[in-house]
């Protein structure tokens, strides 16, 4: 038998890419549906920020406003004639307590971290017998809300003779701190590899020697976490301001109640623009670490 070859048609060149070209042409593309449900949640979102930027505005254009111009009934219109005299009488007004505020916030945030991350270093890797049970013994400071312990406390203190002020203020915010910042970083050294541990240990290493070149090193999304939250909550702090400080001594949030509350009563003007400048760190704290937080929020929540 013989075979016969059949004939193959030689493709024109370009024929094949001309067709799929042609093809993807007729393909439709996928239309845009209206949907209610996506619709629903812009619409919500639209709504809550306008709930957070409303009294944002009234306070920035009120702070602009003079004396005669910064009344209730007009606090939704813009300025007759704009003016920076609340920014300047606010500033020398907030400035020495906004320096003293840094002086408080800046160490106490560091020093509540580091003891945070050895607490919580020392509950979840070099555990011992009991070691549960002084966690949730630690934790218990989280649910005891400063209210309840607010008289007693201010006889401890007294009684220690401790001087009113920013050293108080940083003491007491370390030691309130410390729950929060150890169920942090107990959570996160959760996630860390036994074979890092144990490696560490094979290799002679103590527990500090661990820490400080295992562990430590690659804790900075916790560290970042807990700044920003002890950062946060030293600042906006009143409750600790009014029993353990004064005027002369206190942060910010002391302040910025006594400009509000003084001689400058009737101009809301200066008490807005206070209010602005109380705020600018913490809202630059969030701008320029905001997007680290949740990252290193969510870095000890799965283990893996």
């Amino acid at each position: 038998m013989t075979a016969v070859a059949t004939p193959v048609e030689a493709q024109t060149p370009g024929s094949g890419s001309g067709s799929g070209a042609a093809g993807s042409r007729r393909q439709k593309k996928p239309v845009q549906r209206f949907s209610v449900g996506r619709t629903l949640r812009y619409a919500i979102l639209i709504l809550f920020v306008l709930i957070v930027l409303v009294p944002v505005y009234v306070l920035f254009v009120t702070s602009f406003k003079g004396a005669g111009d910064a009344a209730p009934s007009r606090a939704w219109n813009l300025p007759q004639v704009w003016t920076t005299e609340n920014w300047q009488a606010a500033w020398t007004a907030l400035s020495p307590a906004i320096l003293r505020t840094l002086q408080m916030v800046i160490p106490s945030a560091i020093i509540a971290a580091f003891l945070g991350s050895l607490n919580g270093f020392v509950l979840s890797r070099w555990t011992f017998r009991g070691a549960n049970l002084v966690f949730t013994l630690i934790l218990f400071g989280m649910f005891i809300p400063y209210q309840a312990v607010i008289i007693p406390l201010n006889q401890l203190v007294q009684d220690l003779n401790l001087p009113s002020g920013i050293p108080t203020l940083i003491l007491l915010h370390v030691i309130y701190g410390l729950p929060i910042t150890t169920l942090i970083f107990r959570n996160y050294y959760q996630t860390v590899p036994n074979e890092l541990i144990e490696a560490a240990r094979v290799d002679g290493a103590g527990m500090l020697r661990t820490y400080w070149s295992i562990v430590l090193p690659i804790s900075i999304p916790s560290f970042v976490v807990v700044l920003i939250w002890q950062f946060t909550s030293a600042w906006n702090d009143f409750l600790f301001a009014v029993f353990f400080s004064s005027s002369q001594n206190g942060p910010v949030t002391l302040a910025l109640n006594n400009l509000a509350n003084g001689a400058l009563l009737q101009n809301y003007g200066v008490s807005m623009a206070g209010a602005l400048f109380a705020s600018l760190p913490t809202l630059i704290v969030y701008i320029l670490l905001g997007k680290y937080f949740m990252g290193g929020l969510m870095s000890g929540s799965v283990k893996g």
